[in-house]
């Protein structure tokens, strides 16, 4: 686990206030229960994996995080690709640097309350970007830096979009349903310039 210095300590306190701030911008939500936590900090987890190439023992993801993988790879080579120069100046040295960077581009693609899949799967795509970014700060794939990525984004996911996700037939009734075919994919040309124009936006704080 990666210690937080006090300086540290000072930018995840300012991180988790603007995403207490994001909360009043999308519709009323309901607590969220650990079912629905373990289960989005789990397929988190599973993409960070497959970010890094890391083998996962035993049966292997499910339907629902192989759907997911394919898809918001997509998003995140795209980004990548489209936004290098930009993303380049993300300098990503540490796990509350990640959560300070992840923060302050959800709010901006947030901050209209609008809330559709396409937009859920770029928070993962981007949570892809980032740890790849740390990786390069490091030697090796750290476990604990799949785990502790994933659970601010299953954080922000199920706090933020979770009564959404309920109201849309979830992610086996829902997500995979949209996403398994092909068919699904015609709005991520819209989601990755959502997301592009707000790395845009922010690459001068970097």
């Amino acid at each position: 686990m990666f210690r937080q210095a006090p300086q540290a300590c000072a930018s995840d306190w300012l991180g988790h206030s603007k995403v207490s701030r994001l909360k009043t911008l999308l519709p009323g939500k309901e607590k969220m229960t650990d079912t629905e936590f373990n289960y989005v900090h789990r397929l988190a987890e599973d993409y960070l994996k497959y970010v890094l190439q890391i083998q996962q023992p035993g049966s292997g993801p499910s339907k629902t995080s192989r759907v997911l993988q394919v898809v918001a790879s997509s998003v995140q080579n795209e980004v990548e690709r489209t936004l290098k120069q930009c993303l380049d100046k993300f300098d990503v040295v540490s796990i509350d640097t990640a959560r300070r960077i992840f923060n302050q581009v959800m709010e901006k693609e947030f901050e209209d309350g609008i809330v559709n899949w396409g937009r859920i799967v770029t928070i993962f795509a981007f949570a892809g970007i980032l740890i790849k970014k740390l990786l390069g700060k490091c030697i090796a794939p750290d476990m604990d830096m799949c785990k502790d990525i994933s659970y601010f984004v299953a954080e922000f996911i199920t706090e933020n979009t979770g009564d959404w996700i309920r109201q849309n037939g979830g992610w086996e009734n829902g997500f995979v349903k949209k996403f398994e075919t092909k068919s699904g994919w015609l709005t991520f040309m819209e989601v990755t310039g959502k997301i592009c124009e707000t790395l845009c936006r922010l690459k001068q704080y970097y």
